[in-house]
């Protein structure tokens, strides 16, 4: 059996503007804004090239056992990119209010930047030069076929 992380709810306090600033500012493709039953908005957003969504919806949690998180409650999410400098000039030619690029080492995987969306909810954005010539799908199939 495979099992796929494919989506994550987010927690906001406003999906209308969540939803702007994600596909305006940060390069998401709007999947789903729609009621998917009755009282329960759902907008699902997918950054490009990501096989992992987030949700945004103000009852998602209704449905679930356990506490609500709170909206901006969520630190550490993370993108991970083939060029963080490209990436970084994409995200400021947007309007996004992100951290100048921050190399850690010289390795691979250890340049990041970061952003809050405007409930406060903090992402980080990793630079994984492999990820130009060796996409994580690819590996992930090559690996699952050894």
């Amino acid at each position: 059996m495979e099992y796929t992380l494919e989506v994550i709810p987010l927690p906001v306090s406003d999906i209308d503007r969540a939803r702007d600033f994600y596909r305006d500012k940060v390069g998401f493709h709007v999947d789903i804004d729609q009621e998917v039953m009755p009282g329960m908005r759902i907008v699902q957003l997918t950054p490009p090239g990501s096989g992992c969504s987030v949700a945004l919806g103000d009852t998602l949690w209704d449905t679930m056992d356990g506490p609500k998180p709170a909206p901006g409650s969520y630190q550490g999410l993370q993108l991970c990119v083939a060029d963080i400098k490209a990436a970084h000039a994409e995200l400021v030619d947007r309007g996004l209010e992100v951290s100048e690029p921050q190399q850690y080492t010289p390795d691979d995987g250890a340049t990041f930047m970061y952003f809050k969306d405007p409930d406060g909810n903090g992402w980080a954005i990793q630079e994984y030069r492999q990820r130009a010539t060796n996409p994580l799908h690819k590996l992930l199939t090559d690996l699952s076929q050894q």
